[in-house]
């Protein structure tokens, strides 16, 4: 019996697949991406918006560790602190369109399809904001999503972060959720990019790594997990039917405000690190 085995629950119930979001299913980060949106909105700056721009490279090339995911979330929470919430979500709203709807993979959609199609529940499982999870979440018809949880008061981000879906919360909360809807997870499958969420692909009996960074990739190997490449990024709306109510599209919003602030974070750490 392995270390993970005992968390597993027993394996009574029906599978599952749970897909991490940023490189996964979408081919960039799908918070970083509206750094540009929020300049033009005038809720960070133009160095800012630069910044988020190196940081997208950063980001895709090698990813980010857990010292930096952690730094990252202290950073955004300060940087959103008293942004007002009507505001982030008329800027996203009218950008969503031009950002979201290209960044999909087709293999990724195939693939979701594919496990609907066997009778399997697909879950979302992302360290984004649930705003930004939940609307993408609908548009793949997943049946529940996974995500990170702000706290907003009287319209405001008061910068304190409910639940962070990262790294072992990821996996505990996964559990929480085979539990409550009788997933076996020994049954079940389970896909990311990042060696951050080993903890997540350890808890199901079929783990991917698609498109891993390094580490995930040494790990996936040296246990015998198949590797998958998604290369073919496609416009949604050539796959899925976009939700056409403004109310759902906004709603993208609080998520990917208070995510942009990671962007600046990983510029910052990066600069530091070289000097």
């Amino acid at each position: 019996m392995g270390p993970t085995d005992a968390l597993r629950p027993p394996a009574t119930g029906r599978p599952a697949a749970f897909f991490d979001l940023d490189k996964t299913i979408i081919a960039k980060s799908s918070t970083l991406a509206f750094s540009r949106s929020f300049y033009d909105g005038g809720l960070i700056s133009r160095g800012s918006v630069l910044r988020s721009a190196y940081a997208q490279f950063v980001y895709l090339v090698g990813g980010a560790d857990h010292d930096q995911m952690e730094k990252m979330r202290e950073f955004l929470s300060d940087l959103s602190t008293g942004w007002d919430v009507q505001t982030v979500r008329d800027i996203v709203a009218d950008a969503l369109h031009h950002i979201v709807d290209p960044l999909v993979y087709d293999e990724a959609v195939s693939l979701i399809e594919e496990h609907r199609l066997a009778g399997r529940d697909v879950v979302i499982v992302s360290a984004s904001g649930a705003e930004v999870v939940e609307p993408i979440g609908e548009m793949l018809g997943a049946d529940a999503v996974i995500a990170t949880r702000m706290e907003v008061a009287e319209g405001k981000y008061t910068g304190a972060i409910g639940f962070y879906a990262y790294a072992e919360n990821k996996a505990s909360a996964i559990q929480e959720l085979a539990e409550l809807k009788g997933y076996d997870l020994s049954r079940s499958y389970a896909y990311s990019d990042s060696m951050t969420d080993v903890h997540m692909l350890e808890i199901v009996g079929h783990p991917y790594a698609v498109n891993p960074d390094r580490e995930l990739r040494r790990i996936a190997m040296s246990r015998g997990w198949p590797v998958l490449w998604f290369s073919r990024p496609v416009a949604l709306t050539r796959r899925m039917r976009l939700p056409s109510s403004r109310p759902t599209l906004a709603a993208i919003a609080l998520g990917t405000a208070v995510s942009v602030g990671g962007a600046v974070y990983l510029a910052a750490r990066r600069r530091t690190s070289q000097a």
